[in-house]
């Protein structure tokens, strides 16, 4: 019995070129790009000393990353259509090494702060091209069979580059690297030289790699569009970035952000279902199967995101480990999901999205629920073994789902469907944070001893203080069990095991 031989890929000029290669470059430098999303968070304390700066301004570090990403990745639909997926790549990978160098030249003085920033949004911006802009990529050159194994390779970026970024940062900042005669210090630029020099690599290489896989089209910049893109999601998604620094009493920073931002997406997307051509189609939301999986979607992001923010706060503030010790505690849940991700893939080939989303979310639910009763005294063994079975749950519901809503639509409405399906995301992940952390937060204050009490009774008053924060982790785990349970109703509704395979179209 001979060898089924396989068909060369090709590209949308009919050339031929190396699949393995091209997907395998795209998914390391989008790798290198989405740990920048996290990595800083254990490098606070280091801004604020070498700028001379304050927490709140320290953070603007990540806040501005996750604001200028969010902004792009709405964008990142007409751009996927507009350009050619080499030369867009090419761009992207530019911008990204730029904006690193600008972050990693800053001198650590008190008024180059903005130049750090800088810094940052322009590597923010480029990632917000390269993550949506790699799942179109894959949707484009697997077929319909081979597109859970594709999106669970994605997985490996999704999901484990912004879980490992702490852990890698951390160990970085606390121990000195000598390389033959060079010794490299913990200082937050060695965070950067390692992705910059991926970065650097691919853009030579990207040149005899990179191939235009994604058809383009012609189309038209609706300048509006963009502006009400622009002024609407960034504004929504800033309020909420300062709603755990400032409340939700601040008018200013919080209220008028959100509201304002709230009523331009509005105009938004009535003017995308008016427009022949939109500049975002959000009609793939009238694909019912393509509603549910990103609307399930977000429920698993909200959950991890949820925990991902409360639980390095629980370990460091309650059981009192570094930043370091923190994500060793969270580094091999970081791995199960990057393990499991492809394999949920695999498995999604097979069996189609419901079963694994309805595994994944009773999983998830079970795995978060004794979170309710941590303590100040519990083994840290335990919080990871917990953390890895949670993980474990989200990668058999997150690429599976996302499969199955890409398999939804038309390959022509992918690059729309991938934008939205990430913008969905996007503004879940920033409202959860915010909306966790501010109740987190008030329960702490509504169950903290009276003030008196530090000075009657130190002890009494710091044991009350520690239990006021423990009943605020457990307030905030418990409604991550929610978002679990949500996601596993809506698991209900979806289709059976069989696979869409673009049986339906969102038009």
């Amino acid at each position: 019995m001979g060898k089924q031989q396989v068909r060369p890929s090709m590209d949308i000029h009919g050339q031929t070129y190396h699949r393995s290669a091209m997907i395998a470059l795209i998914l390391v430098a989008t790798f290198s790009g989405m740990l920048m999303q996290t990595s800083l968070g254990t490098a606070v304390p280091t801004l604020m000393t070498d700028f001379n700066i304050s927490l709140a301004v320290a953070q603007q570090a990540t806040t501005w990353f996750l604001l200028a990403n969010g902004i792009m990745i709405p964008v990142s639909a007409y751009l996927t259509t507009k350009f050619s997926t080499c030369n867009l790549y090419l761009f992207a990978f530019s911008l990204m090494l730029i904006g690193m160098t600008v972050t990693v030249t800053t001198p650590a003085i008190q008024g180059a702060w903005p130049q750090f920033v800088a810094g940052r949004i322009l590597s923010a911006l480029a990632v917000g091209i390269t993550m949506p802009l790699m799942q179109v990529v894959m949707v484009n050159v697997y077929p319909p069979e081979e597109r859970g194994r594709a999106m669970g390779l994605s997985g490996l970026v999704i999901g484990m580059a912004p879980a490992i970024g702490p852990t890698l940062s951390g160990w970085i900042l606390q121990y000195p690297h000598t390389f033959g005669a060079i010794t490299i210090t913990n200082s937050w630029r060695t965070i950067f030289y390692l992705p910059m020099v991926i970065i650097a690599f691919v853009l030579v290489i990207g040149f005899w790699i990179l191939r235009d896989v994604v058809p383009n089209k012609v189309m038209h910049l609706d300048l509006v569009s963009l502006i009400l893109s622009i002024f609407g999601f960034g504004s929504f998604l800033w309020g909420f970035t300062n709603v755990g620094l400032d409340g939700w009493g601040a008018i200013p920073t919080v209220v008028f952000p959100i509201v304002f931002g709230s009523i331009v997406i509005m105009f938004f997307i009535r003017r995308q279902v008016s427009q022949p051509e939109p500049f975002l189609n959000i009609r793939v939301f009238s694909n019912k199967q393509f509603a549910l999986t990103t609307f399930a979607t977000t429920m698993s992001m909200m959950a991890m995101m949820g925990v991902e923010m409360i639980l390095p706060t629980y370990l460091q503030n309650a059981r009192e480990l570094s930043a370091l010790e923190s994500g060793l505690v969270l580094f091999p849940g970081a791995l199960i999901m990057g393990i499991m991700s492809p394999i949920a893939g695999r498995m999604y080939d097979r069996n189609g999205a419901r079963t694994l989303a309805l595994v994944g979310f009773a999983i998830l639910a079970v795995g978060t629920l004794p979170f309710i009763w941590l303590g100040s005294e519990t083994p840290t063994c335990y919080v990871t073994m917990l953390y890895g079975l949670r993980m474990f749950g989200i990668a058999m519901v997150m690429m599976p789902l996302t499969a199955s809503a890409m398999s939804a639509v038309s390959v022509d409405q992918a690059g729309h469907a991938t934008a939205s399906n990430n913008t969905a995301r996007q503004i879940s992940s920033a409202v959860v944070v915010a909306l966790l952390t501010s109740i987190m937060q008030n329960v702490m204050i509504q169950n903290q001893p009276e003030a008196t009490l530090k000075t009657l009774n130190p002890l009494r008053y710091a044991q009350g203080m520690n239990d006021a924060m423990l009943a605020g982790f457990h307030v905030s785990f418990g409604l991550s069990i929610c978002f679990a349970l949500i996601g596993f109703g809506l698991a209900l509704a979806l289709r059976g095991p069989h696979r869409l395979l673009a049986r339906e179209d969102a038009a």
